[in-house]
């Protein structure tokens, strides 16, 4: 059985009437990306914050690093890399004095702090940066910067909050690909997104809704979970699209996709050309229509219609 780095049994945190976190069991084991996803809303932030020993539960225990997050909490942050969803480093301050200045935080010794420095501003491509101010950098070299400052005292635990809300897809895969690397390095990741690409590159996910975790499985194993096999039809008219095919022989779930409707069916196959006869009956042209692979949204909306409602 692998080593445990994360686990919360019952962690709930609650704001007055509103619970955002509800009764959270959750375990990620040591040298794992693992990835919380779920709509706004879902609780995944204050999950983190709970994690970070920044938010005290309001009941529940949690565990990081062997570590209860409230009665050790000064232990959990000296192991624990935190980078919050919004740009948190001093704008006024140039790369090397904000990496300067969390390597005095954290009590990085003198003797291997400009080392330190030296390569984690290799890895986070900053080296020809170094003097510019924070404020001044690009959305993605902010977060570069922000995962570097992170990283300066070797944490065992990195938590990322949504690190590449707001930036460009180069940036993204950028930030990825530090990612990756410091997954093959060892480190335990957990990370919240709201991107399903993304989701899909974790070697677990989490889908929380309404504060409950719904689902916890490899991403393979999630889109398994979703019933029947998938088209991906291009209709004139999504809307009577989706009327004329509710109810329709064989269809058990139709969802909108950007100016597609990702059809669910028993049979891929058989009911390809059924799916366009009815559309074409119904008076809607059918510009495209194919057999495809169900994505992580897919399967993601599909577990929410069917749990979302038990819970």
């Amino acid at each position: 059985m692998p080593e445990e780095a994360i686990r919360t049994q019952g962690l709930t945190k609650r704001f007055r009437n509103i619970v955002a976190v509800d009764h959270l069991d959750l375990t990620v084991f040591k040298g794992e990306i693992f990835g919380l996803v779920g709509p706004d809303g879902a609780g995944k932030t204050t999950t983190i914050r709970m994690l970070a020993s920044i938010m005290v539960p309001t009941e529940g225990k949690a565990f990081v690093g062997g570590y209860d997050v409230v009665a050790q909490a000064e232990e959990v942050k000296k192991i624990i890399g935190y980078m919050p969803q919004h740009f948190a480093l001093y704008g006024d301050l140039s790369v090397l004095e904000n990496l300067n200045f969390f390597a005095d935080l954290f009590e990085v010794p003198r003797r291997e702090r400009q080392e330190r420095i030296e390569r984690l501003l290799h890895f986070a491509r900053l080296r020809e940066f170094r003097s510019r101010r924070a404020a001044h950098l690009s959305g993605g070299m902010q977060k570069k910067l922000a995962l570097a400052c992170a990283l300066i005292h070797h944490p065992q635990v990195l938590l990322l909050d949504e690190p590449t809300t707001g930036v460009d897809p180069v940036s993204r895969r950028e930030f990825w690909d530090l990612i990756t690397e410091l997954h093959l390095q060892g480190t335990t990741i957990l990370i919240s997104t709201p991107y399903m690409d993304e989701a899909e590159r974790c070697s677990r996910v989490g889908l929380m809704y309404r504060g409950k975790l719904i689902i916890c499985d490899e991403p393979a194993r999630v889109k398994a979970m979703v019933q029947g096999e998938l088209l991906e039809v291009r209709p004139s008219d999504m809307q009577k699209a989706r009327q004329v095919l509710s109810g329709a022989e064989g269809v058990l779930e139709v969802q909108t996709y950007g100016d597609l409707l990702h059809i669910f069916v028993d049979d891929a196959v058989r009911r390809l050309e059924e799916v366009r006869r009815v559309l074409e009956a119904g008076g809607i042209k059918v510009y495209g229509i194919r057999k495809t692979r169900p994505k992580m949204e897919d399967a993601f909306i599909s577990l929410i219609g069917r749990m979302g409602e038990r819970i």
